[in-house]
């Protein structure tokens, strides 16, 4: 369950009855209340996590999201290829789950990497495919597939999916 004010947030970005991690409400950064995820995903691991409706438009609270996190991770290396990888993955769910919202984390599995995802309510996975040159859309997971360099999937769960991408940090290891 989140705990936040009721006037902490816009309307449309309060916590609904949808998938969700128990977490508690943070400092305000970037002009985006963040919930961060108390024993995050399996292992401890930090996240920050938001509910949203499922309309293009909640891009760009995914975007801020997703860089504040960053930023008070020591990120900021990461923030444009994040935001890009993040505002695809919604794309994605906006254009083909179901129900009204969706939930974006962003999570950092460990000192090696960020884990981006989104969940929603329809249980179609994702398929990679090569979009034709005079198709508008189609192109998302190309994207996503060749800046994560292949690191991303879709897992089903009872309700719909989750559809995750994960960024290696930049010079951990020497890059």
């Amino acid at each position: 369950m989140m705990y936040e004010s009721a006037t902490a947030l816009p309307a449309h970005t309060r916590n609904t009855a949808e998938p969700s991690v128990d977490g508690l409400m943070r400092p305000e950064r970037n002009g985006v209340r963040m919930a961060i995820a108390e024993g995050a995903a399996d292992g401890g691991r930090p996240a920050y996590s938001m509910s949203l409706p499922r309309i293009a438009e909640s891009a760009r609270d995914a975007r801020l999201l997703t860089s504040s996190a960053l930023g008070l991770w020591g990120l900021g290396d990461l923030e444009d290829t994040a935001r890009l990888v993040v505002t695809e993955l919604l794309s994605n769910a906006v254009a083909h789950a179901r129900r009204s919202r969706v939930r974006v984390t962003v999570t950092r599995t460990d000192l090696l990497a960020v884990c981006l995802a989104v969940s929603d309510f329809s249980r179609d996975l994702p398929q990679l495919r090569q979009a034709g040159g005079d198709e508008e859309g189609g192109r998302g997971l190309a994207i996503i597939d060749a800046v994560t360099e292949g690191c991303w999937g879709a897992e089903p769960r009872q309700w719909g999916k989750t559809v995750w991408a994960v960024l290696a940090v930049p010079g951990v290891l020497g890059e």
